[in-house]
């Protein structure tokens, strides 16, 4: 994934997705669920119902890119507060691609740019 990391916006969303959704099954999603344009250059994140396989749909200058991965042990854990998208930072999808929770760290305050 090569993305540049504090201009792109990602979006989870929390309800579990079918990963036999490609990127026309993703992009309706992405428009009808988290009322986002999929066309926007921006990430959208979904995790299927067991939490072990998970794919990333995003649209470069020139077409569709999906990422996906899948555990062979574990899974990935997020937050599941209300709501069906959350905004995520770069770092916070890096931990749940490597299978920390975000929900039991700490993180201290940071100068962020308006």
């Amino acid at each position: 994934m090569l993305f540049p990391e504090s201009l792109m916006r990602i979006w989870l969303y929390s309800q579990p997705t079918d990963m036999r959704k490609s990127y026309d099954g993703l992009s309706v999603l992405v428009k009808q669920k988290l009322q986002e344009d999929p066309l926007s250059g921006q990430c959208f994140v979904f995790i299927n119902r067991k939490r072990t396989q998970m794919k990333v749909l995003y649209f470069d200058r020139s077409g569709y890119c999906i990422w996906a991965k899948r555990l062979e042990q574990g899974l990935f854990h997020f937050n599941t507060k209300s709501g069906t998208k959350y905004l995520l930072s770069w770092t916070d999808l890096k931990l749940i691609i490597e299978g920390i929770d975000t929900a039991s760290i700490r993180q201290f305050k940071r100068y962020k740019r308006q």
